[in-house]
C-alpha cells in the first residue's frame, strides 16, 4: 500500500458575493501553483464592513496537497 505525504498551505480568498466563492477563489490561485491540490479546510470566516454593509468576505483556508514522488 502506498502512503501519502501531505503538505498544507494557508490562504485567504475574498470575494464580494459570498463565502463559497471566497473559498473557491482561494483554491483557483492555488492551483495555478500547486499541483495534487486533495482538501481544503475552512479555518475562519470573516467580512469586510463599509458603510454599514458588507463589502467583502473573507475566508481563510488551508489547502492540502500531496507531495511529488
Amino acid at each position: 500500500m502506498d502512503t501519502h505525504v501531505y503538505k498544507k498551505i494557508e490562504l485567504v480568498g475574498s470575494s464580494t458575493t459570498t463565502i463559497e466563492e471566497a473559498v473557491k477563489n482561494a483554491v483557483k490561485r492555488a492551483s495555478e501553483t500547486i499541483r495534487n491540490i486533495r482538501w481544503v479546510e475552512v479555518v475562519e470566516t470573516r467580512c469586510h464592513v463599509e458603510e454599514n454593509q458588507i463589502a467583502y468576505w473573507q475566508v481563510t483556508v488551508r489547502i492540502g496537497f500531496t507531495l511529488d514522488q
